[in-house]
């Protein structure tokens, strides 16, 4: 028998659409024969799954097993939570060859959709498009006997695991901590929860009951306005500083005891310089959306800077292939491989900056005042019409290979000038381009800004209206 999914549903890095309008129970199954079909022939046998807050996740687990169970995989259940503690609960049962995470992440509450491993690798790009293509074909392997269902409770394990990063820092130095902390009414709650008892130190909780409809406030913390209760909370009660998570708690937000944001790359420097301490000079990964003051800092503590192409699954793979310990994106995915997975974890992100910020000697706030003060846009995104996004984006390197322009072309065109940097890509998930740009002047940034202005007229486009993620 063949299926069909929504053409939008199967994306670059993971499976998306709206309940009821793109992705349903049926597609849940589907997903499930697919992915367990392909495991199944590479010899694979049981499955860890797991699903956020969402008002939909049950259901579509509902699907999901089903599905997997048809193909003789066992599955293993380890419940709500976020989608670091199923990366978790994949890369630490000894008997677990792949892992899926039901989230809609920070999207919407009326989105939900899946996050993949395969075999201790991300599974992304043509193998999503492998799942579209078996269904099409009904290329689906049905067991003699389906696979069995368990559950598993594994929060106070994935907990007890993250505190090791606290491991041999001075008791008097913890204790003094003060810290907020905003669960955005995500997946991250309960763990939050768990993990912030079993802490030295005071700390303050917000929005840690899981609510799909997401009351309070919308959960990403990339947006400065979600900040907003985080801010006053750690203004009220004179706090250290403040960690916020997006809506499954693969992403970390932050802002210092001034409630200044301590943006994606900012967070990125104040772990590389802790671990460049610990791993001289190691490879650290940054996305092409990164300030240039983050690459000159590893190289200043002795570190070899990467830029690489945004998008969590690409930059995991880079990872493994280059053996680098620490990553990032200027979207707060956070990569550790030094003692940790090298999965995108937030709230061991946030345990890894109370740690650096300790052996640095230095507070949170010391932190973030020392960084060069960069002026750069926020991530400006606009609508372009599917067809053309990477067509422009190719017009706009052939002008530009033309010129004695400094030009990085890994993903899109990153162009470096004297005033500073300007960066034009398309977003591999959505019909919008991104730009950004930094300068250490107004004046420079303008100049900057027209130069992004000139290539898309050129190509017959301009920046209109900023879209959503």
């Amino acid at each position: 028998m063949s299926y069909t999914f929504d053409p939008t549903v199967l994306r670059e890095y993971d499976i998306r659409g709206i309940i009821g309008e793109t992705l349903s129970i049926d597609d849940a199954h589907a997903i499930g024969r697919g992915f367990g079909t392909l495991l199944a022939r590479e010899g694979g046998k049981k499955v860890a799954i797991g699903y956020d807050g969402r008002v939909s996740s049950p259901m579509l687990e509902k699907g999901l097993i089903d599905g997997l169970t048809a193909c003789g995989l066992d599955v293993v259940s380890v419940g709500m939570g976020p989608t670091p503690m199923l990366y978790y609960a994949e890369a630490s049962m000894e008997d677990v060859q792949g892992g899926i995470q039901i989230t809609g992440s920070h999207n919407p509450a009326n989105y939900n959709g899946f996050k993949m491993v395969f075999m201790g690798r991300p599974f992304f790009g043509a193998d999503i498009q492998k799942i579209g293509t078996m269904a099409a074909e009904g290329d689906w392997d049905e067991a003699a006997a389906p696979g069995t269902s368990s559950q598993v409770d594994i929060l106070n394990e994935y907990v007890t695991r993250m505190l090791k990063g606290l491991d041999g820092l001075p008791a008097d130095k913890l204790d003094g901590l003060r810290i907020g902390w905003d669960a955005g009414n995500g997946a991250a709650g309960p763990a939050l929860e768990l993990l912030t008892s079993r802490m030295p130190g005071e700390h303050h909780l917000l929005f840690t009951e899981v609510d799909g409809n997401f009351p309070n406030h919308h959960p990403d913390p990339t947006e400065e306005k979600n900040l907003a209760d985080l801010k006053a909370l750690v203004a009220e009660k004179n706090l250290d500083f403040g960690i916020a998570f997006d809506g499954d708690a693969d992403r970390i937000g932050a802002i210092d005891g001034e409630g200044r944001v301590i943006w994606g790359d900012q967070l990125l420097s104040i772990y590389a310089e802790d671990l460049l301490k610990v791993v001289p000079g190691a490879t650290i990964i940054a996305d092409v959306k990164a300030s240039r003051a983050l690459f000159d800092s590893v190289k200043q503590h002795g570190g070899e800077p990467l830029m690489w192409k945004t998008g969590h699954s690409l930059i995991k793979s880079k990872m493994k292939e280059t053996g680098s310990p620490l990553a990032g994106e200027m979207s707060g995915h956070v990569f550790f491989k030094h003692e940790y997975y090298g999965f995108d974890d937030a709230l061991y992100a946030a345990i890894r900056l109370i740690a650096a910020s300790i052996r640095l000697g230095k507070s949170v706030t010391q932190l973030r005042g020392e960084m060069p003060q960069m002026l750069n846009t926020p991530e400006m995104r606009f609508q372009v019409d599917e067809s053309r996004k990477f067509a422009a984006i190719e017009e706009v390197k052939e002008r530009l290979a033309k010129t004695d322009a400094d030009v990085i072309g890994i993903d899109g065109v990153r162009v470096n000038t004297p005033d500073g940097w300007w960066l034009l890509r398309a977003s591999n998930t959505q019909d919008v381009l991104v730009a950004r740009a930094e300068s250490e002047t107004q004046d420079g940034l303008n100049r900057l800004m027209a130069q992004i202005d000139e290539q898309l007229k050129l190509s017959g486009l301009e920046r209109g209206p900023q879209a959503g993620h």
